[in-house]
């Protein structure tokens, strides 16, 4: 539990003052050493004993952040007498060298970022466990040759990315140039569910330290499970819970009183005024670096809980929605696991690295149990009925029955999730700042907070359609900054891959947004076009220097799961703020935040030609329901039932004006509204 940094052809002030800023991240000891133009910087927060970083050797140095529960094991079985799972570390990488470096990470049982630089190889090699649990972002400049690294983004003075942790990235100082060697994760062999039953067990108790520990406990399956299997094994800790207070009763109160007395912890609560939430806040801001509202709240729940902690290590369920379909999303999914995948593909941008900041910032390191590693990849092979049941509405099957096995009372094993944000008032708490200070939501209040906006750069990929306006709209509220669209104008109207825009629309909506647009043609053949949207983002990530892209998918997986891959080709983020919406709720959402929709395309049955042209209201919506429940149409057109044109949206600044239109059938049930005229007019 620590904090790491360094440089390549940098000032060492960089180091420097980077370390001042992960103060928080270690106060045992800390350090920094020089090789020739490179520097590495180590804040050390020693749980057992103190060794000293940057570790240095004949060879090489070495900088980590980790918690390797089988060092001794691999000591012993390498003859390499090392006094700790940091120096385990350095000696293994040594022992095996670079050529080796994916079977050391592979090896490593535990939780760790670190950064080695080889003498003999002139090279700086940065690792991850799977899961990401502990946090490394990096930038590089090609221009200039300069690299760095750090467990934070605010350590470092330039923008940088995460590191991916399905990827060894290698720096090599002499030809400065960067290579990254895949991770690969075993999801394709179904396996028996007692294995995950056993495999939680170990992934718990390996976690436990040898001195006191906490339990951050919501009153939830995952963390009550946890607390089940440490009682059931005689093993005494503390619960932690945080909750605003002044408001109604925060609802996930009663059931962590209930759960920490039915396995006998003794449970720290800490009620928080709002008052006093609203003075934590621009901290709060400040350390996970977002103005999310979703974000923010439940960070909060993190923060308080763990505010006045006294022991050093703190267990959290962290990691068992994403990987047991916890959330309520996934009642509509079609492919359990791979839904599942692509949830615990992003927790190290998101949930992860904020928690771990937020635990560090209270001098306290998180342990999360169903993110070990044997667990994740024997997690996202399991047979999908036992982690949902759509018939029954249950998910996390699984879960719930090993937590009743254990003796869990069913009012816990199998309470519907509540997310912690609302469980504990903090979202309400935020909805009634933002009421008080007069702003019109809650992203706005938090963005008021702070003069440190959001500075992640995306790209939007944009269709003319709804789906990825609206998606762009959203992670705009949220404080990115699209700097570009992309549009695939593609040959093939049938592609499997993109709706295929007049790029007329696509240009006057980029001219309404003032955003500039890249247009990726393409020959719309099926895997083929891929390269092509490859392109589009390398271009704009070259031009723009985006650090994501954003997608209007909703429910397909063939497309959200291409972008991904593509993205994590690239080295940035994927971003389907849609993802898995209930589509009446989200059509609903379009209206209520003043988008101009119309019909321009059909092919579903009892969708005649007089829906072309209509704008989506409050009466089509009503329409559509019926459709669904009567013969089965995707609401949101999901199925390729209609396609639409967005003709005005609160970012834009001027509006689009359909001039001259005429509809064109191909039968009673196929159409499209062919737009022969348009302009932008003023709103």
């Amino acid at each position: 539990m620590c904090g790491i940094i360094g440089t390549v052809n940098l000032d060492n002030s960089v180091v420097e003052n980077g370390l001042k800023i992960l103060s928080n991240r270690g106060k045992d000891a800390s350090k920094t050493t020089t090789m020739g133009n490179i520097t590495f910087g180590h804040n050390l927060h020693s749980i057992v004993d103190v060794v000293v970083q940057p570790l240095v050797s004949r060879d090489g140095m070495l900088v980590i952040n980790c918690e390797i529960y089988n060092w001794k094991k691999l000591s012993d079985r390498y003859g390499l007498k090392a006094k700790n799972d940091a120096e385990l570390v350095l000696r293994l990488i040594e022992l095996k060298g670079l050529k080796k470096i994916v079977n050391v990470v592979e090896e490593l049982d535990g939780d760790f970022a670190f950064a080695y630089f080889s003498k003999r190889d002139n090279q700086i090699v940065l690792a991850k466990d799977l899961a990401g649990v502990k946090p490394l972002v990096f930038h590089f400049n090609e221009k200039t040759n300069e690299f760095a690294f750090a467990s934070e983004k605010k350590a470092l003075p330039f923008n940088s990315l995460h590191l991916n942790p399905r990827k060894i990235t290698i720096y090599n100082i002499k030809t400065k140039k960067i290579k990254s060697i895949d991770r690969w994760i075993n999801k394709d062999k179904v396996i028996d569910k007692n294995e995950i039953k056993e495999l939680l067990k170990k992934a718990v108790l390996k976690r436990v330290p040898e001195k006191d520990f906490a339990l951050l406990l919501s009153g939830g399956v995952d963390s009550a499970l946890i607390g089940k299997i440490l009682t059931e094994s005689k093993i005494k800790f503390n619960s932690y819970f945080a909750a605003i207070k002044g408001l109604t009763e925060a609802k996930d109160l009663a059931f962590a009183k209930k759960v920490a007395k039915e396995i006998g912890s003794e449970l720290n609560i800490n009620l928080v005024t709002v008052d006093e939430f609203e003075k934590e806040l621009p901290k709060i801001i400040s350390l996970i670096e977002s103005t999310d509202p979703v974000r923010v709240g439940v960070a909060s729940t993190i923060y308080f809980a763990t505010k006045y902690i006294k022991e050093k290590v703190v267990l959290s369920g962290l990691g068992a929605d994403e990987l047991f379909a916890g959330y309520s999303r996934f009642k509509n999914s079609n492919h359990v696991n791979k839904d599942c995948y692509s949830y615990f593909i992003k927790m190290y941008e998101n949930d992860l690295y904020f928690e771990d900041i937020i635990t560090m910032n209270n001098k306290v390191e998180l342990r999360v149990p169903y993110l070990d590693k044997k667990l994740v990849e024997k997690a996202l092979r399991l047979n999908p009925k036992y982690k949902i049941d759509d018939e029954k509405d249950i998910n996390k099957i699984i879960l719930r029955e090993y937590a009743k096995e254990l003796g869990l009372s069913e009012e816990f094993a199998f309470r519907p999730k509540k997310a912690a944000q609302y469980g504990s008032n903090f979202d309400k708490a935020l909805e009634k700042l933002a009421k008080k200070n007069n702003f019109d939501s809650k992203s706005m209040y938090l963005n008021s907070l702070t003069k440190e906006k959001n500075n992640t750069s995306i790209a939007a990929l944009v269709s003319t359609g709804k789906d990825s306006l609206f998606a762009l709209n959203l992670m705009q509220k949220q404080g990115y900054k699209i700097k570009c669209l992309i549009t695939i104008d593609s040959e093939n109207k049938d592609s499997f891959m993109f709706h295929t825009p007049t790029i007329e629309f696509a240009l006057l909506q980029s001219k309404a947004l003032s955003i500039p647009l890249i247009i990726a043609k393409t020959k719309g053949e099926k895997e083929e076009e891929l390269k092509d949207l490859s392109k589009a983002i390398k271009k704009a990530k070259k031009e723009y220097g985006i650090e994501g892209v954003c997608s209007g998918a909703l429910y397909s997986n063939y497309q959200r799961e291409r972008i991904e891959k593509i993205c994590e080709s690239v080295g940035i983020r994927a971003f389907a703020p849609l993802w898995q919406m209930n589509q009446i709720e989200y059509l609903k959402q379009i209206i209520k935040e003043g988008f101009d929709v119309i019909v321009t395309k059909i092919a579903c049955y009892k969708l005649d030609e007089s829906w072309l042209g209509k704008k989506i209201d409050g009466e089509m919506i009503l329409k559509l329901k019926k459709l669904e429940e009567e013969v089965g149409v995707n609401p949101a057109g999901e199925g390729g039932e209609y396609e639409t044109l967005v003709l005005d949206m609160s970012l834009f600044k001027k509006k689009i004006k359909v001039e001259k239109s005429t509809r064109k059938m191909e039968n009673e049930f196929t159409g499209e509204l062919i737009i022969e005229k348009a302009k932008l007019v003023e709103k």
